[in-house]
């Protein structure tokens, strides 16, 4: 038998138990399970490892995606330019446990964007500064954008707080990615304060939230025309890639 999970906290949102049970019912695989693990901090990780002797994977969300970092032995060659890790594969020999941390979520976000991306397009703004946005960074960074992050706590010259935000950076910034919580379930009535009145038809807005499907965010960015993406996709493929790390030699 082998086990898999998420951490995080809390996990009332959480995607991956319900997508990897259905995938070993689909493809008949029957010894392996994945379970919900909400450890209320990262420090509790090494006692959850050692106590599930069967445990051979997690996937790693909200708050932990950086904090998780300094508790692994090693990482993929990406995570020092990504800054965050949101799979870890379980090595045991012995008693000996060797964890190693990769992030699925660049190949996810990459795959689900490129199709709609234009030529001309060359600026783009991420919602929030945490786990979530440093896929979305590593990805646009490697396509030559130039990002502006926008937060409630700016935090260097490329930041800015939703206040100094303005229209015509929104207009001059055709792709414009939510990597914060806002208007996750169940707060659905929130959207981040941008100025939606600049988002046109060549806009291409993406929430990396998947619950609810559409998001008052892209709501908002669909009543102006824009091409609007939720983060089901994303979650999707990072999975997959996720069971392919864990089943690699």
């Amino acid at each position: 038998m082998r086990d898999f999970g998420l951490i995080g906290f809390p996990l009332t949102h959480s995607f991956s138990k319900q997508y990897f049970t259905d995938k070993f019912a689909r493809e008949g695989i029957a010894d392996c399970t994945y379970n919900n693990y909400p450890i209320g901090e990262i420090g509790l990780l090494p006692d959850l490892i050692a106590s599930h002797p069967h445990l051979a994977g997690l996937n790693v969300t909200i708050p932990f995606k950086e904090q998780v970092i300094p508790y692994l032995d090693e990482v993929d060659e990406a995570i020092p330019l990504i800054g965050a890790v949101n799979t870890i594969k379980i090595i045991r020999r012995g008693n000996i446990i060797h964890l190693r941390g990769y992030n699925t979520d660049v190949y996810g976000f990459s795959a689900s964007l490129k199709p709609w991306l234009k030529e001309h397009y060359s600026k783009a703004l991420i919602l929030g500064t945490g786990g979530a946005s440093k896929a979305a960074a590593y990805v646009l960074n490697g396509l030559g954008f130039e990002i502006t992050y926008v937060s409630r706590n700016p935090r260097s010259s490329n930041h800015l707080s939703y206040k100094q935000l303005t229209a015509e950076q929104v207009a001059e910034a055709r792709v414009i990615i939510n990597a914060s919580p806002v208007g996750m379930y169940p707060d659905t009535g929130s959207y981040p304060a941008i100025p939606y009145d600049a988002i046109t038809a060549d806009h291409v807005l993406f929430d990396l939230i998947y619950n609810p499907p559409e998001t008052m965010f892209l709501a908002r960015g669909k009543a102006r025309g824009a091409k609007v993406i939720n983060g089901l996709q994303m979650l999707q493929l990072q999975a997959e890639k996720s069971w392919k790390i864990w089943n690699a030699d």
